[in-house]
């Protein structure tokens, strides 16, 4: 049965890993269709497409876009839009800018505690100009100061922690419509993240299905079973596409793999035709 994996990321945001050496991973992991979706950027998927022709890989246009509802962060996955549309590259060059807003103001909190660490090493640990938490994170694991990304954001980057700040985001409704606009799929990424189930669940992506959301991402690393058939009849509910991906980053999370996800991730090839067929020409 043929794999595929649409939740992707590479050192264009906050993976590790080169868009081709991401495309290497998932050819071993036989994937035949693959989405990167780096966080607000979409500038590694001519560099996937060139290394996946080789390989005969399909290479779906993807991004993942930050967004805030009713007071919480959620992230909507994009694909089959136009990725060189000149309004959706806009709003993801004003995307990138608040966390460039947002970056200082944490460095200077985490230096305040004691924990020296400047933008110039965020900046180069990045290697893009997508910069973010985690690549904050990722320095302060580098200089000792925590063991891993995870206690980096228990302790220190995330919500409610000691250096965290809020981002300036744009409304989940308002960013579906941007990747409407731009021709594509807008996806609920990971529902867990919504904090809520059951019928508040259903409402918040009922309401969001009234904005023009398409699908639901059923399939992922973290879900278990018991998720994964909630989920499933959440989408059934509401006539929503099904997609799926392990949300690889690489050494920020060696637990999962591109493809496989913690190791028993299988992601249906017969998801991507529907998705494909929703996309506007």
């Amino acid at each position: 049965m043929a794999r595929i994996d649409l939740h992707l990321h590479t050192r264009y945001s906050d993976g590790s890993l080169t868009p081709a050496e991401v495309v290497t991973l998932a050819h071993q992991a036989g994937v035949t269709a693959m989405a990167i979706t780096d966080h607000d950027i979409v500038d590694g998927i001519p560099h996937a497409r060139e290394a996946a022709t080789k390989l005969g890989i399909e290479i779906v246009p993807g991004v993942e876009l930050s967004s805030r509802f009713d007071g919480r962060e959620l992230h909507v996955l994009g694909y089959f839009f136009d990725w060189q549309d000149p309004t959706l590259q806009a709003h993801m060059v004003r995307q990138r800018l608040s966390r460039q807003v947002r970056n200082p103001q944490i460095i200077e909190r985490l230096n305040a505690l004691g924990l020296e660490l400047s933008e110039d090493e965020v900046k180069a640990k990045a290697g893009s100009d997508s910069i973010g938490r985690p690549h904050i994170a990722q320095v302060l694991v580098d200089k000792g100061y925590v063991h891993d990304t995870r206690e980096a954001f228990e302790r220190y980057l995330g919500e409610g922690a000691a250096a965290y700040v809020p981002r300036t985001l744009s409304d989940t409704r308002e960013v579906i419509t941007w990747v409407r606009d731009a021709g594509g799929v807008p996806v609920l990424a990971h529902p867990t993240w919504t904090r809520c189930e059951g019928e508040p669940l259903y409402r918040l992506c009922a309401c969001l299905k009234e904005a023009g959301l398409l699908g639901l991402e059923v399939f992922y690393s973290t879900h278990n079973r018991k998720q994964i058939s909630r989920y499933l009849e959440l989408a059934k509910r509401l006539d929503l596409l099904v997609t799926g991906g392990s949300d690889f980053h690489g050494a920020a999370n060696p637990a999962i793999q591109v493809g496989r996800g913690k190791g028993n991730l299988k992601v249906p090839a017969a998801l991507l035709e529907p998705l494909r067929l929703a996309a506007r020409p």
